[in-house]
C-alpha cells in the first residue's frame, strides 16, 4: 500500500524491514534430486493419497489470496465502524466528546484514534495519545493501473498478510480509507494490529480445516471415479496376466474383454487376441513336441526295417535280368536315402543340424530320378516335360535337393489328379485333357533357378498367406502342409529361397539355389 505524509495523526517512526534476498538456486539442481521411495501401498490406496495430497497443494496455493483478502475486509470492516464512531462524535454539541463516550467509540470501533476529512475540512474525531508511536501505514485508496503495477501490488499485499501473520505483536498501524463517492474524503484510524492477527489466526484454522474436508471429499470423489474408470480394470487385467501365466494353455484363463469403447476395451480386446494366439500356439507346440517324440521312435525302427530292406536289394544286383538290372540301382540309391534321411530326423531330434554336404551336380539325372520315382509321365493322364540344359550343373547337396523337387513335383500330381477327379464328374473321359508338369532351369551368373509348374487348378488365395507355414498351408484335402514348409527350409540351408509365381492358371513354384561364396 502507498503510504501517506498526512499531519493529523503522528507519523512512522519505525520502517517496515526488507525482506532478505533470496539466495540463488545451484546449478544443475534437479539432476542431484533424489528419487522418490516407491509407496508400500497397493495402486488404489497410493491414488487416494496422492489425489489428497495435490487437492490440498492448490488448497495451499489459494491460501495466501485467501487470507490477504480476509486482512483488506477485516481492514474495510474497522474503517466502517470508525466512520460511524466519528458520526457519532460529531452529534455532541461543539464536537467535545466525553472521555467515557469517546473511549466507548473507540472499543466498539476497536481503533485508537479516528480522523477524517469532508469537504476540504480535516478533524480529528477521536484523538490519540500524545506517546503513541506508529509503525506501519496503509493506505486501502489506491488502485494500481497496468498489468505490472497490478502484480507489483498484489505481491505487496501478499507480503504484508504474511508480515501480519508472523509478525510481532505489538505494532501499531494507521490505516486510511475512502468515504462517499468524493476523491478527497477520507477517513483514517489508528490501531493495534493485535485483534487483526488474531482473527487472521482464527481465520487461518478455519481455511485449513475446510482445506482438509475439501482435499479428503475432492480424493474420495476422483478416487471413486478413477477406481471404476481405470483402477478396476487395470486390477483386472493384472490379476487375469497373473492366472493366464500360471497355464498359459488352459483356455478358459483367457480374458473376457468387456464392451467398453475406450482405450481400457482396447487393451482387454487385445490382450484377449494375444492371449487366444498363444494359447493356442502354446498347445500346437506341446502337440508337436508330441509328435516329434512319436516319429522318433517310429523312425528308430523304420531306419532298422530299411536297413533290412537295403541288404536283401544288394542281392539283387547279382540277378542277371535285364529290367532288374536297370531299376536295381535306383532301388538301392532311393533306401540309402530314405535311411540317410532317417538318420538326420534322429540328428535333427536332438538338435544337432547338419550343414548342406553341397557338391557342383547336373542336375538333369536327379529330376529325372525324381520323374521316375513318381512314375512319370503317366500315359494319357501326366505329360513329363524337362526344359533345361542336360548338362547344367548346380551347387548343392543332392538328397535335400531330390527333397525340395520331389515335395514341388507329387504336389503338381496330386492337384493334377485332384482336378481330374473332378472333371471326371462333369465330362467324358474322351473330353479330358492330359495335365502337365513342366520343369525349367538355367544360371544366371552364380545363381540357378528352377521352375516347376503344372496346370492343375492352382494355389487358392486363402491358402497363400501361409503356403510355407507348418501345418497351415496345405489345401488339399487330408494334407499335412509340411512339404512346402520343409523345402523352403532346405532352399533356405543352401542360402536360397522358394517362392509362388503369380503365373495365371495352374501353380508354378520357383527354387533359387546360390553357388557357394556367391557375393
Amino acid at each position: 500500500m502507498a503510504l501517506t505524509q498526512d499531519d493529523d495523526l503522528p507519523k512512522a517512526t519505525a520502517q517496515k524491514a526488507s525482506p532478505p534476498a533470496a539466495a540463488p538456486a545451484p546449478s544443475g539442481i534437479l539432476k542431484h534430486l533424489p528419487e522418490l521411495p516407491a509407496l508400500p501401498f497397493g495402486l488404489p490406496t497410493r491414488l487416494l493419497l496422492l489425489t489428497a495430497a495435490f487437492v490440498m497443494a492448490a488448497e495451499l496455493l489459494i491460501f495466501v489470496p485467501t487470507l490477504a483478502s480476509f486482512r483488506l475486509n477485516w481492514l474495510e470492516e474497522r474503517l466502517t465502524a470508525a466512520q460511524l464512531a466519528a458520526l457519532a462524535a460529531e452529534g455532541f454539541p461543539g464536537g467535545s466528546v466525553p472521555s467515557s463516550i469517546r473511549a466507548e467509540l473507540l472499543r466498539t470501533a476497536q481503533v485508537k484514534a479516528v480522523a477524517s476529512r469532508h469537504n476540504g475540512q480535516r478533524r480529528l474525531v477521536l484523538p490519540v495519545d500524545n506517546d503513541m508511536k506508529i509503525d506501519e501505514h496503509y493506505d486501502l485508496r489506491t488502485s494500481p493501473e497496468g498489468f505490472i503495477q497490478n502484480l507489483i501490488s498484489q505481491a505487496r499485499l501478499y507480503g504484508d498478510t504474511l508480515g501480519v501473520l508472523f509478525g510481532r505483536e505489538s505494532r501499531t498501524i494507521r490505516v486510511l480509507g475512502r468515504i462517499g463517492d468524493e476523491p478527497d474524503d477520507l477517513i483514517e484510524i489508528v490501531m493495534s494490529e493485535a485483534p487483526l492477527r488474531a482473527a487472521m489466526w482464527e481465520q487461518s484454522r478455519k481455511v485449513f480445516f475446510l482445506s482438509v474436508l475439501i482435499s479428503l471429499l475432492s480424493a474420495v470423489l476422483v478416487y471413486l471415479s478413477l477406481y471404476v474408470l481405470v483402477v478396476r480394470p487395470i486390477l483386472r487385467l493384472s490379476r487375469n496376466m497373473q492366472r493366464f501365466s500360471q497355464n498359459p494353455e488352459d483356455a478358459s484363463r483367457i480374458i473376457a474383454p468387456s464392451a467398453r469403447a475406450d482405450e481400457v476395451g482396447t487393451a482387454e480386446r487385445e490382450l484377449e487376441r494375444m492371449q487366444r494366439q498363444l494359447s493356442q500356439l502354446l498347445v500346437q507346440k506341446s502337440r508337436l513336441a508330441q509328435l516329434g517324440l512319436a516319429v522318433s521312435k517310429i523312425n528308430h525302427d523304420l531306419r532298422n526295417m530299411l536297413s533290412s530292406a537295403q541288404v536283401i536289394s544288394d542281392r539283387l544286383t547279382a540277378l542277371p535280368d535285364p529290367t532288374v538290372q536297370r531299376f536295381a540301382p535306383k532301388l538301392i540309391a532311393s533306401l540309402d536315402r530314405a535311411i540317410n534321411f532317417c538318420n538326420d530326423t534322429l540328428r535333427y531330434g536332438k538338435t544337432e543340424e547338419n550343414q548342406p554336404r553341397r557338391e557342383l551336380m547336373l542336375l538333369h539325372p536327379l529330376v529325372e530320378e525324381v520323374g521316375d520315382g513318381l512314375g512319370l509321365p503317366r500315359e494319357g493322364a501326366i505329360d513329363w516335360v524337362l526344359d533345361f540344359d542336360p548338362k547344367l550343373r548346380i551347387d548343392a547337396d543332392p538328397d535335400p535337393l531330390y527333397r525340395i523337387i520331389g515335395n514341388l513335383v507329387r504336389n503338381a500330381v496330386q492337384a493334377i489328379e485332384t482336378q481330374a477327379e473332378a472333371e471326371a464328374e462333369a465330362a467324358e473321359p474322351a473330353a479330358r485333357k492330359p495335365g502337365i508338369i513342366t520343369v525349367k532351369a538355367w544360371r544366371d551368373n552364380r545363381r540357378v533357378f528352377v521352375d516347376i509348374t503344372d496346370t492343375g487348378p492352382g494355389v487358392p488365395a486363402r491358402a497363400r498367406e501361409r503356403l510355407f507355414q507348418a501345418f497351415q498351408g496345405s489345401n488339399r484335402k487330408g494334407g499335412s502342409g509340411l512339404g512346402l514348409a520343409i523345402s523352403a527350409e532346405l532352399a533356405a540351408a543352401h542360402g536360397g529361397s522358394l517362392k509362388l509365381l503369380d503365373t495365371g492358371p495352374g501353380a508354378s513354384f520357383r527354387l533359387e539355389i546360390p553357388d557357394r561364396h556367391a557375393p
